[in-house]
């Protein structure tokens, strides 16, 4: 068996040629909106001040529970549905809300807390939750898949560190 020593042993090495390194400008620092003694607390808020998760915001504004349970409760499920029942709410799935009517019972004898509706452009449609005292929210299935994409990026952000920027 003969063996044939492969081409690119046989050359040269590469010569490396003198160069002069070029220092890059001085480029200012990313800035990072969170400073250094920033609490869970104060995160979780800022994260969610942002104006994607105002749908969001709304919904957590309304429940009236403290940060750190919202976020025990996020960090330990996987849906929308599942955080709400951690919290103690129970979901009621309905196949369509007319908001306008829901604003007749916001208040205690109607039963409503907050009348929280989405208005989706792309699809030219009103996604409509409510909270209840009953400890309850009311919903469609398109609200319900809404929040949950809502709350997964919400939880993507919080729970990676990446909502850091911006």
């Amino acid at each position: 068996m003969t063996v044939f020593p492969l081409a690119s042993r046989n050359r040269v090495p590469f010569p490396t040629p003198n160069f002069m390194i070029k220092k890059p400008a001085a480029i200012a620092p990313v800035t990072d909106h969170s400073p250094g003694g920033e609490t869970e607390q104060q995160r979780f808020e800022r994260i969610l001040s942002r104006d994607q998760f105002k749908p969001l915001k709304a919904v957590f504004d309304n429940l009236g529970m403290a940060v750190p349970v919202m976020q025990g409760a996020i960090i330990t499920t996987n849906s929308y549905q599942m955080f709400l029942g951690k919290l103690g709410y129970r979901v009621v799935v309905v196949k369509q809300i007319h908001e306008q009517d829901c604003y007749s019972r916001l208040g205690l004898a109607g039963g409503i807390r907050a009348v929280l509706p989405v208005h989706d452009i792309a699809t030219y449609s009103t996604l409509v939750t409510l909270v209840n005292y009953d400890s309850t929210v009311t919903t469609t299935p398109q609200s319900v898949d809404y929040f949950c994409d809502q709350l997964a990026e919400f939880k993507t952000l919080l729970m990676n560190r990446s909502g850091n920027a911006g």
